[in-house]
């Protein structure tokens, strides 16, 4: 009778929890904050986009849930999203240099503007994957430092 209780017990507690997560995950908001480091100048602007999942993750701006560039006046930015839902993101930044809210590349297809992404990963050959770069909202305040990489 006491394992049977017992058992039971346990059950509706796992029951509870998955449901107070799921509830609770469709109406929490959360803001993210981005500083940028790594700028080489205080030219142009620096764009910020933030991607909910891999769909056009890094350059598509179809893909884009939500973005903003920034006329800067210092080497280091700081740039705040509001109310993103609870979940996993992906944010790539620019340094456009030019004011044309893209990634300038030379013959070669080699950047020559600053450009990074959440998380910092080693970019080699072409862009990083979405997976890669995902951060986690779960809290009412994420920050993340980004920093700006120059080939």
């Amino acid at each position: 009778m006491v394992k049977k209780l017992g058992l039971s017990v346990l059950l509706l507690a796992i029951m509870g929890n998955g449901f107070w997560t799921s509830s609770a995950r469709g109406n929490f908001l959360s803001n993210l904050t981005v500083e940028i480091n790594g700028l080489r100048n205080t030219e142009g602007q620096v764009c910020v986009s933030i991607f909910a999942n891999s769909k056009g993750f890094p350059n598509n701006r179809d893909g884009v849930l939500k973005a903003k560039c920034t006329k800067m006046s210092e080497k280091s930015l700081t740039v705040t999203f509001d109310n993103l839902q609870a979940g996993s993101y992906a944010v790539a930044v620019i340094h456009d240099q030019n004011n044309d809210q893209i990634l300038n590349l030379n013959y070669f297809g080699v950047p020559i503007e600053g450009f990074g992404f959440s998380r910092n990963p080693e970019v080699r050959i072409g862009p990083p994957k979405f997976r890669d770069t995902a951060v986690l909202l779960a809290g009412p305040n994420t920050v993340i430092q980004i920093n700006l990489k120059h080939l």
